[in-house]
């Protein structure tokens, strides 16, 4: 059971950092407990892993963060823990251009982007979400995990699970996709990506744009995808997300005051934080005054009964 610590620079919000990594509160593999610890299962390069995450701060030695592994993969978990909790985070390098923008940085100056270094963890619930509402593609992600997922080495939470290997989403039938909700062509398209997981986990050594394009050489994984992915990978600050429904049109309310923004608009109005588009757009959502979210148009996935 090896452990390790990383003392953060103050202030740091240890929920704010994680809570992008979790896929809805049900997610069996990540979970945030009532004491304030994070649990997180994965599949490591050197095999599973559960990480249990506690924020450890105290008025005389400042912030200490303690990572807990179990499993093959606990130390490379352990090497890589400063980097999933945000150290390489350069939030020095961001500059405020709005006024909106500037009371969120003031008000979350603890949140950091966290790298999981790990491309297919945050790939597959990334393409389950395509086109979809949230819910349903949590709820997707919730019953393949439970049904296929591995059970984790250590004293986890009850049902939590380790996502499936390459090698087990590949053997998924194709009656249990369409049970969870899945569609034909979102099951393809991770079933392709499964086939190149290799060659795709290599883009976590990547630098973003080259990063972008690997990922979408992939048919069935587009700008979106690949954005939702290599901001939880890569931690990168300039992943803006593309061709969302809600995003364009909550940044330019935010921004401007005005209703119906398009993805062209949001780029142009995040111009100047080119290099930390995709960090200015999470300050935005946590700290601007956003437009009621009308009825959410994308396909609700329950489609079982069909």
């Amino acid at each position: 059971m090896p452990s390790g610590t990383w003392a953060p620079p103050a202030p740091y919000d240890l929920a704010r950092t994680l809570r992008v990594l979790r896929r809805g509160r049900g997610d069996p593999a990540c979970r945030q407990e009532p004491d304030g610890s994070w649990w997180r299962c994965s599949h490591t390069p050197e095999g599973p892993v559960t990480l249990r995450i506690t924020d450890r701060s105290d008025a005389i030695a400042g912030g200490l963060i303690t990572g807990t592994a179990w499993g093959p993969g606990a130390d490379w978990a352990l090497k890589r823990l400063p980097a999933l909790l945000g150290a390489d985070d350069e939030l020095d390098a961001f500059r405020p251009r709005h006024r909106v923008v500037a009371a969120a940085h003031r008000k979350h100056r603890g949140l950091r982007l966290a790298r999981t270094g790990l491309v297919m963890e945050s790939l597959v619930p990334s393409v389950l979400e395509q086109r979809i509402t949230t819910g349903s593609a949590h709820y997707a992600w919730r019953r393949l995990l439970h049904r296929y997922g591995e059970k984790p080495p250590g004293p986890v939470p009850e049902g939590m699970r380790i996502p499936p290997s390459t090698a087990t989403w590949r053997m998924v039938p194709s009656w249990e996709w369409h049970r969870a909700g899945v569609d034909r062509s979102r099951a393809a398209a991770i079933l392709r990506a499964c086939s190149y997981a290799p060659r795709l986990e290599e883009a976590a050594a990547m630098e973003l744009p080259e990063a972008m394009a690997r990922l979408q050489l992939i048919p069935g994984i587009g700008p979106w995808t690949a954005a939702e992915t290599l901001q939880r990978t890569l931690g990168a600050p300039d992943a803006l997300t593309l061709g969302d429904l809600h995003l364009p049109i909550q940044i330019g309310y935010a921004l401007t005051g005005a209703r119906g923004g398009t993805d062209e608009q949001m780029l142009q109005l995040l111009e100047p934080y080119a290099g930390q588009r995709h960090r200015a757009a999470r300050l935005i959502l946590l700290g601007g005054q956003l437009p009621n979210r009308r009825a959410h148009r994308a396909p609700h996935s329950r489609i079982a009964h069909l």
